[in-house]
């Protein structure tokens, strides 16, 4: 019996500005550490390439996606005064996404409705 795919995703590219990316990734481990307390992530871990800095992150839900942003929105603040967020892509279920879409608006993501696939527990 298969149960209803409410996973969503979030696929942030951030450019961090020059001369600060130590400064970038010394804010990853508080993320990490901050995100570690949310039972709804699956998934969370940053990796670069030179100044674009790029978290991969995956959730339960449209909820667990909201709870993550209010639990590190200070931190982001942070991060965003020496980087901009580059490309913000969402991806999951429409009725899921649909309940992302006024939250998120501020940010500018892009969204991008899930099709067909399989997901292991």
């Amino acid at each position: 019996m298969f149960q209803r795919d409410t996973c969503c995703t979030l696929v942030p590219y951030f450019t961090v500005q020059e001369g600060r990316l130590n400064d970038f990734q010394a804010l990853g481990p508080r993320f990490v550490e901050k995100t570690r307390t949310e039972l709804g992530c699956l998934h969370y871990a940053f990796s670069y390439s030179g100044n674009t800095a790029h978290c991969r992150e995956g959730y339960v839900d449209a909820a667990a996606v909201l709870a993550h942003l209010d639990n590190v929105g200070e931190l982001l603040g942070e991060a965003l005064k020496i980087a901009s967020i580059q490309r913000l892509e969402v991806h999951g279920p429409a009725a899921e996404l649909d309940k992302l879409r006024g939250p998120m608006a501020a940010l500018n993501p892009q969204f991008f409705v899930l099709d067909e696939g399989i997901r292991r527990a």
